[in-house]
């Protein structure tokens, strides 16, 4: 099916191949309901600012490279930052409730996260 619509701005004529009309305009697919991983609807009871702690944190102001570095990589310049950031402790919370595997979180890498969610059962 082959239609031709005229572009507003520039008065140039397209053609659009293959365009399916027949599609209703209020349609989308869901994440939820295809049952993509970490994908959820949020709760009416949650705060709508349950991440804006990120805002504060120093690790937004510096070169996230260094909060997931490669396999062996160094961890020190990630911690050392986490050491004086106001949110650390919402930051391993976060971490912590989210299962997060990757990167320092909170100061602690996932290894370290792992062991701590351990001594706490």
């Amino acid at each position: 099916m082959r239609t031709a619509r005229r572009g507003a701005e520039t008065g140039l004529e397209i053609e659009m191949t293959g365009y399916r009309s027949d599609v209703p305009e209020n349609w989308f697919v869901d994440p939820i309901n295809l049952g993509v991983p970490g994908v959820r609807r949020a709760d009416a009871a949650e705060d709508d600012n349950a991440l804006a702690w990120q805002s504060d944190a120093l690790c937004s102001q510096t070169d996230p490279e260094a909060f997931f570095p490669e396999k062996g990589g160094s961890t020190r310049d990630a911690k050392r930052i986490c050491t004086s950031c106001d949110v650390r402790g919402e930051c391993l919370e976060y971490a912590l409730n989210n299962d997060e595997r990757f990167g320092i979180w909170g100061g602690l890498s996932e290894r370290e996260r792992r062991k701590l969610k351990r001594r706490a059962s």
